[in-house]
């Protein structure tokens, strides 16, 4: 799939929890137990050693090896944790990462060229490919919404999303 060397944001160190050093997460991944996963992450070019990780409120607490104390969990405050692609567990037929969705180019079953996926979302009902259309000269860049159903989307790939021609604007 495309972008299987960019590294993957799992979460990102929202501030400190106590005094020992612990850290709140807010997470981007499908919760607290999918970082026990992996064992170190990059966090903005140091390595991080997890030593435990429990869900919380609106995210995740966790503790590194290498945080000590609070000071040094406050310092990090924005820093966001991430794996290399290579490191994610292979997907089975019909299933993506959306990190590799993103920056794709899109086409209609038609052939036009509909633009390329900046974001996917999902607000409970399932995801969602938030696409980017190219801009009219003088005007801001169109985005449309696009259900990732096999309806909507019948094919997918390292080398772009084909969308359903029913599905565009």
């Amino acid at each position: 799939m495309a972008g299987t060397d960019r590294p993957v944001t799992l979460a990102a160190i929202a501030g400190a929890h106590g005094v020992r050093g612990e850290v709140r997460l807010k997470l981007f991944g499908e919760g607290a137990d999918t970082l026990r996963a992996f064992s170190v992450f990059d966090a903005g070019g140091r390595k991080l050693t997890l030593q435990s990780v429990r869900p919380a409120n609106q995210g995740a607490v966790a503790s590194f090896a290498e945080i000590a104390d609070r000071g040094a969990a406050e310092a990090l405050r924005g820093t966001l944790l991430t794996v290399p692609r290579a490191a994610l567990p292979r997907l089975g037929p019909g299933e993506y990462y959306h990190h590799d969705l993103i920056g794709l180019p899109c086409r209609s079953t038609d052939g036009t060229a509909i633009g390329h996926v900046v974001a996917v979302e999902n607000f409970g009902a399932g995801d969602i490919l938030e696409i980017e259309r190219p801009a009219d000269p003088g005007r801001k860049p169109r985005r449309l919404m696009v259900p990732m159903t096999r309806q909507a989307v019948p094919q997918w790939g390292e080398d772009g999303v084909t969308v359903s021609a029913a599905f565009i604007e």
